[in-house]
């Protein structure tokens, strides 16, 4: 499978057309004192909305990602892109590392340099590793599938390939959260990959699995409560996303207050989001969204993932899994719950950090992918 050099390429026309957009854009109304509680504040949209339009420069943004080496490979029918940044160390291990919703790759620009160059950053340089960062099918700069079936197991399949056909990595790491971590754990589960460091369980029920217990049934209460606060751009996305595309794609704004308030929500960031990103780290991801056209493609992964016939979640992961849980809550199982779904894996849980740990605490996070893979080489 041939591969060719990618650069992201942002046309001067688009750029333009986008400060268009923002110009005139007209936000609703809402009721004093609203913050965050009916969804993104209101005040805090717009300021992004002026920011966006009159000082962010996303030429500096894509100079940024563009130091990163980037490819394109074409697997079943589908170009896709990643990120593919060799270690600097003695016998750096291949690791794949899959991004989230409403993520990127982009979320792993502070962490690559500690896991590809970790001499420079603290660390040994026998930690190293060979770092792939793909952007999902539907994503970013990855083309978007024209038929269905484009789920989380069908995604798995391709990274398989990925690794295996197109790079030549006979003997590979994984390591995701979030929509990323159910692929991880995936390749776990396919014995695809050596060794897993996820940041989400992959939950399996046996025949003769224990009862729950107290500590299960408290979580599960708190995963309860989470869906119906939170759980409404899930139940929308995998019903029907196609509707909700239409103005997210067409609305810059609209598509900002969509995942700005994800990054807001989910991250450990006690309500202030800039306490945990920059306003160029929110408007970067949310740019690769509007430029590459993928928001409605994205969200039809959710589609298609609920509706797979065969979600394959009926083996226990025999390989070696390290399950790394950030203080988003719903996420935190407790340790008996995790054990139901593996043979033998290591359980932690993060100081800092939620959903977008990579970007969030890098360090942290790269010290526990560097301790978890050491056993590995």
């Amino acid at each position: 499978m041939a591969i060719r050099p990618f650069k992201i390429e942002v046309s001067d026309s688009a750029l333009v057309d986008l400060k268009c957009r923002l110009a005139r854009t007209r936000l609703p109304d809402t009721v004093a004192n609203a913050g965050w509680r009916y969804g993104t504040d209101r005040d805090f949209l717009n300021a992004l909305v002026v920011y966006w339009r009159e000082h962010f420069d996303w030429r500096a943004a894509e100079e940024r990602l563009n130091q990163f080496p980037q490819f394109i490979a074409e697997i079943d029918g589908l170009d896709i892109h990643f990120l593919h940044v060799r270690g600097k160390g003695p016998n750096a291990l291949p690791l794949i590392v899959t991004h989230g919703w409403p993520s990127s790759v982009a979320e792993f620009a502070k962490i690559i340099p500690l896991l590809t160059d970790p001499a420079s950053h603290g660390g040994r340089a026998e930690d190293s590793f060979d770092v792939i960062a793909p952007s999902l099918p539907g994503f970013g700069f990855s083309k978007a599938p024209k038929q269905p079936g484009m789920s989380s197991r069908a995604v798995t399949g391709i990274w398989v390939k990925l690794m295996k056909d197109v790079l030549g990595y006979a003997r590979f790491f994984a390591h995701g959260g979030d929509i990323g971590g159910g692929i991880t754990n995936r390749l776990g589960r396919w014995k695809s990959a050596a060794a897993i460091h996820a940041m989400v369980a992959a939950p399996v029920e046996h025949p003769d699995s224990p009862p729950l217990s107290d500590a299960e049934k408290s979580w599960l209460a708190t995963v309860q409560k989470w869906e119906d606060d939170e759980g409404a751009y899930w139940h929308q996305q995998r019903t029907r996303p196609e509707t909700l595309a239409y103005g997210l794609n067409d609305s810059p704004a609209g598509l900002a207050a969509w995942i700005v308030e994800k990054w807001q929500s989910w991250s450990d960031c006690g309500g202030d989001v800039f306490s945990r990103f920059s306003m160029e780290e929110l408007l970067t991801n949310i740019s690769i969204y509007w430029f590459t056209e993928t928001i409605g493609s994205s969200m039809r992964m959710y589609y298609e993932t609920a509706h797979d016939p065969n979600p394959d979640t009926s083996a226990k992961i025999e390989v070696p899994a390290r399950i790394f849980l950030s203080r988003e809550e719903v996420e935190r199982c407790p340790l008996e719950y995790a054990a139901r779904s593996y043979t033998d894996f290591s359980y932690g849980l993060a100081e800092r950090g939620g959903h977008f740990l990579a970007a969030e605490e890098p360090q942290l996070l790269a010290d526990d992918i560097r301790n978890w893979f050491r056993r590995f080489r």
